[in-house]
């Protein structure tokens, strides 16, 4: 069989993946160890690896592709990744974008603060965008923190980003330009695909019956830990805008609403409170 019919012999098999093509190809090239580009480039060149079918079986079964290559790409850099932690997704760049632009023509932030950091998806983001920052990574999982402090070492950023195991921002002191979260925010009778469903954490994903039991406890936290003129991109599920936003509300933060790249509600950006208004929408 040559790779292109392997490519096309896997991606029929995916037809529960929303990417089957790309995940066939993601997963020719890790079994073959060059990168997807290089695949492409020469694809008449290759035969096929052994090791390809027992991916395309795992895959098959719906496991991620991001656990079966062991890495992900986010923003600017790759993450190691795998089972036990959640798969970063490309609509949570929505919440660095809205970082970018907070902080255009500035500096930008000294210090960032990630609340629920997983596999330091957000904070090594932030740290890869602005070079002259620190930033504290927060979980609760041990194995989560595992990989972020990997990730935080390959990246070359293990002497500006630290973790610490924690619940939320209990225990946190100081201020800080940048604050991230993007805590669990589905509902715990929410029908998932299988392949989130079945390997990838559920408290990484489930947060009471409307999903918002992790926001009511970071909301309190965040005037405290907001330096002047500091932010906090909070990423939300497409429905919880209106209600997120009145949390924050409560504590005294205005909130402008972020959609990510499909249209869907994505980020609330927190400030201080200065004007009448509490709750913009930001197209």
């Amino acid at each position: 069989m040559t790779a292109r019919e392997a490519l096309n012999e896997a991606t029929a098999q995916f037809g529960f993946s929303a990417t089957p093509r790309l995940d066939a190809e993601l997963l020719l090239a890790h079994a073959l160890g060059i990168t997807r580009e290089r695949l492409l480039l020469t694809l008449g060149d290759h035969d096929v690896p052994p090791a390809f079918d027992a991916l395309v079986e795992r895959r098959a079964r719906q496991e991620p592709v991001a656990y079966l290559t062991g890495t992900r790409a986010f923003w600017t850099i790759d993450l190691v990744v795998g089972p036990g932690v959640l798969v970063p997704r490309a609509d949570s760049e929505t919440l660095i974008e809205a970082a970018v632009d907070h902080f255009a023509g500035t500096a930008g932030p000294a210090r960032v603060l990630d609340l629920g950091t997983g596999p330091g998806t957000l904070l090594l983001a932030a740290l890869a965008q602005w070079p002259g920052a620190t930033g504290l990574g927060v979980d609760a999982s041990d194995e989560a923190l595992g990989y972020a402090v990997r990730n935080a070492a390959a990246l070359a950023m293990a002497d500006r980003a630290r973790f610490l195991r924690g619940d939320w921002a209990r225990g946190v002191d100081g201020r800080f330009d940048l604050i991230l979260a993007n805590p669990p925010y589905i509902a715990a009778d929410a029908v998932l695909p299988d392949e989130v469903a079945r390997y990838e954490p559920g408290a990484a994903l489930f947060a009471g019956a409307q999903g918002l039991d992790d926001y009511r406890r970071i909301a309190p936290d965040l005037p405290r830990l907001l330096s002047p003129g500091g932010v906090a991109c909070i990423e939300i599920g497409h429905d919880q805008a209106d209600r997120v936003a009145a949390l924050l509300d409560a504590q005294g933060l205005r909130t402008t609403l972020r959609r990510d790249l499909g249209g869907n509600d994505r980020c609330l950006v927190a400030t201080a409170r200065s004007g009448a208004r509490a709750h913009d929408i930001l197209l």
